[in-house]
């Protein structure tokens, strides 16, 4: 065996397999619980990390699509009132879809810029720039 051999053989061992499927953006899924009348989304933190957006803007979305009255609480949201984790985490692909995603190549990676008043999602991967037609 051939030292090249040796050596990709080492590397193959000590590589880390990645699970997922084979997309590259995930949207986390709601992690929470109920407390009487109360659902706590215990990783908001988390979900605001991987979509790169403010915190604030996904629970003023989330409470406003929910019809949900609710509070941020540090890294946590609590919303007054029973509701499943599936409903939520539609939600949040709402968002996604409305706010992060790229309309042309389906892409995170974009930002939200303002020109003249107008919100704008600007593609950082394809240059693409899309008026937002809803608000949070």
């Amino acid at each position: 065996m051939s030292e090249y051999e040796k050596l990709l053989e080492r590397a193959y061992k000590e590589i880390k397999v990645v699970e997922g499927t084979g997309e590259r953006f995930e949207i986390p899924k709601v992690k929470g619980q109920v407390s009487g009348k109360n659902t706590i989304i215990t990783n908001m933190q988390e979900i605001a990390d991987k979509i790169r957006r403010p915190i604030e803007n996904i629970a003023k979305f989330l409470m406003k699509e929910l019809a949900a009255p609710g509070v941020l609480e540090k890294d946590r949201l609590i919303l007054k009132t029973r509701l499943n984790s599936a409903r939520v985490n539609e939600k949040l692909e709402l968002y996604v879809k409305e706010f992060v995603l790229c309309n042309e190549c389906k892409k995170p990676d974009t930002e939200i810029i303002t020109e003249k008043g107008i919100k704008f999602k600007h593609c950082l991967a394809c240059g693409a720039k899309s008026p937002i037609k809803r608000k949070f």
